[in-house]
């Protein structure tokens, strides 16, 4: 758990290229060194759930430039926005100089752990890093799941109905997703929080 309760939280969540079949070249599952981060979402939250700020970061994917259409539809993200978008380490420095301009986070948090685990594998990749990646990394979803009792495969929209909560915007929409995490922030106990 954080020595103490947060007054800042940074809500982030990655899209990423991904497709609805193994990948042709390796004829395995994808995996995050597979797949490359083609949005940040990124909400700036208080405990309370209120989003003082929040933004959507493009990146033009490299490995696979093409987006697949399982992903295009599953995220409403289009070839051309990927295509007009920076590279990876342009867009991360876009994200930092934003991040400095906003009250400054003591934590990071994602729904679920693959977040976390992308940025990394995109760090060995490029060799660069947002700055929030300093900060601690908590996994919201298995703090609301410890907190409310409930399995670890609660969706996020499921969990926001548990609060009588309708999801807002679009599933899937790196920003959109982030902000409706945000509205989950009242609802964890933070006492069962561990860094991941």
């Amino acid at each position: 758990m954080p020595d103490t309760k947060p007054e800042c939280i940074l809500v982030v969540d990655l899209e990423a290229t991904c497709w609805d079949h193994p990948l042709a070249s390796t004829g395995e599952k994808q995996t995050v060194d597979d797949m490359e981060v083609i949005e940040f979402g990124c909400a700036m939250a208080t405990p309370d759930g209120k989003v003082i700020s929040s933004a959507s970061f493009m990146v033009k994917p490299v490995v696979h430039p093409e987006l697949s259409n399982f992903c295009k539809g599953l995220t409403g993200i289009d070839q051309e926005q990927v295509d007009a978008a920076p590279r990876y380490a342009d867009a991360v420095a876009q994200l930092d100089r934003w991040l400095s301009e906003q009250p400054q986070p003591d934590l990071w948090c994602s729904w679920g752990n693959y977040d976390n685990r992308q940025l990394q594998a995109e760090e060995q990749r490029h060799q660069v890093a947002p700055a929030f990646m300093k900060l601690p990394h908590y996994n919201l979803k298995q703090v609301w799941c410890q907190s409310h009792h409930k399995p670890m495969r609660t969706s996020l929209r499921k969990a926001l109905a548990f609060h009588n909560m309708e999801f807002k915007g679009r599933l899937h929409r790196g920003i959109d997703d982030a902000e409706n995490i945000a509205r989950l922030l009242p609802y964890v106990n933070w006492d069962l929080a561990e860094t991941s």
